[in-house]
């Protein structure tokens, strides 16, 4: 089982690329309890809407209108994430950086608070960003959306899994087809390309203990 962890996250590495993050500290509030930055920084702007174009070309869509508008819509999600991450971030640096220091219980409480309220509004983004690529496309599309955003590592992962254990049953790789689609809906919202192979990891880690709990040895 090891094995194909390993493979699986030397993969991931090589398929994915470092996420650029602004630079810049930019200025953030809420509009409809969603995240818009101020004072952009236009050389991130040029990376994720460069990023969403490509994605988004792969579906063929019939035009350019359609294009243009799942394009904004998914560089739109990766700038509302840089404001949550960078947000996140500067509230973690004022904490690290308060005089006096907090006791250690206080700090990791505080640590937890701000952890928390970044999930909330991630998951916020997520549902609705989910609903906003519906409005513009059918499921198999947004599926390949998401593809395109994880580095198309549900895919990869599955077929290695199939080549390494060919006794698999249809229940078992339906679990692990399962496993493999949760961790890109986490995947997906994650800050950058380590973020998202840690959360493959993560599951690609329970598939193994399910496999194992299967009596399934890896091929040799």
């Amino acid at each position: 089982m090891e094995s194909l962890l390993a493979w699986g996250s030397a993969l991931i590495l090589v398929l994915s690329t470092p996420a650029f993050r602004a630079n810049t500290s930019p200025t953030i509030i809420l509009s409809n309890n969603v995240p818009v930055r101020l004072n952009e920084d236009t050389a991130y702007i040029r990376v994720v809407t460069e990023r969403a174009g490509k994605i988004v070309a792969a579906l063929k869509l019939p035009d350019s209108a359609s294009f243009y508008r799942v394009r904004g819509v998914v560089a739109g999600q990766y700038e509302a994430l840089n404001v949550v991450y960078s947000e996140r971030d500067d509230r973690l640096k004022q904490l690290k950086e308060q005089q006096p220091a907090p006791v250690k219980t206080v700090e990791d409480s505080a640590r937890k608070r701000i952890e928390e309220d970044v999930d909330a509004k991630v998951a916020r983004l997520h549902e609705a960003y989910l609903a906003k690529l519906a409005t513009e496309l059918n499921p198999q599309q947004v599926d390949e959306i998401k593809d395109g955003m994880t580095y198309h590592v549900v895919e990869v992962t599955y077929h290695a899994y199939l080549e390494r254990l060919p006794q698999l049953t249809d229940e078992q790789k339906a679990r692990i087809m399962a496993d493999l689609i949760e961790a890109r809906e986490h995947a997906m919202d994650a800050e950058s390309s380590k973020a998202k192979h840690a959360w493959f990891g993560k599951y690609k880690g329970r598939i193994n203990n399910y496999l194992s709990s299967q009596g399934l040895e890896m091929k040799k």
